[in-house]
């Protein structure tokens, strides 16, 4: 779903953490006439061996660290998807930024063929996004699923500028520093136990303030088996995905 944001001025998104519907603001910004727009073609693939994404939002913006920055606190939109794959906090904060441009909120997660719930959901996805003139920016989150405060995503890509140019660009797992990195089941979302095939206690798709950390955004050190979560499933190395960045128009 392609939500331009000088069209739209609400938008309905998916909770990860409990499926519900959410209604949620969307600024009506009109980015002051800057067209024409740029459309690009984007293809983000899950490369991990043992982490399913939530469905991905995406931004074209101008500036820098639209979304996340390694080394800085996470903001709240960060903290809800990469705590409990609920993109409604993200989705409203990019609306308000002036320097957004257009957002892409996916419809599905992307799960790695190695886990079952590769069988009903594909481990890529594309889409188009646009951009106006001066908007030469995107950047891009998803909750690394069977983790506590786990996530993946691009800060602020260089967009190609030619027609038919293309970038590639590889991403990391990080960690939001925001909660305790227990691996317990009880502490993370529910649908990793379906898609990675292992269950146990159920999850939550709300913030424990008992598991809170005050902690910056970092590299994620990674699926330690201590408690639910198994290295041989769960685990995963670096680089975690694969973005491939086309101008179309």
């Amino acid at each position: 779903m392609r939500l331009k944001k000088k069209h739209l001025a609400a938008v309905a998104v998916a909770t990860a953490g409990a499926g519900a519907l959410a209604a949620v603001p969307f600024a009506a910004a009109d980015n002051n006439g800057n067209g024409p727009t740029r459309s690009y073609e984007i293809t983000i693939e899950n490369t991990s061996e043992g982490q399913p994404f939530t469905p991905p939002v995406v931004a074209t913006h101008r500036g820098r660290n639209a979304i996340f920055k390694v080394g800085r606190p996470a903001s709240e939109g960060v903290k809800q998807i990469a705590e409990n794959g609920n993109p409604s906090a993200l989705l409203a904060q990019l609306g308000a930024n002036p320097r957004v441009s257009d957002v892409y909120e996916g419809s599905a997660p992307l799960v790695p063929g190695a886990l079952p719930g590769s069988a009903t959901f594909d481990d890529s996805v594309t889409f188009t996004i646009e951009a106006d003139r001066g908007h030469r920016r995107l950047s891009w989150q998803s909750m690394l699923i069977c983790t506590n405060d786990g996530f993946t995503g691009l800060n602020s890509l260089r967009l190609p500028r030619g027609i038919g140019h293309t970038t590639v660009a590889s991403t990391q797992g990080y960690d939001a520093g925001t909660e305790a990195n227990t691996e317990d089941f009880g502490d993370i979302v529910p649908p990793c136990q379906g898609l990675s095939g292992v269950t146990g206690d159920p999850g939550t798709g709300e913030s424990d303030p008992a598991l809170a950390t005050n902690f910056r955004i970092s590299h994620h050190p990674g699926i330690t088996g201590r408690r639910d979560l198994l290295t041989d499933v769960h685990g995963f190395t670096n680089p975690v995905a694969k973005v491939t960045v086309t101008r179309v128009s």
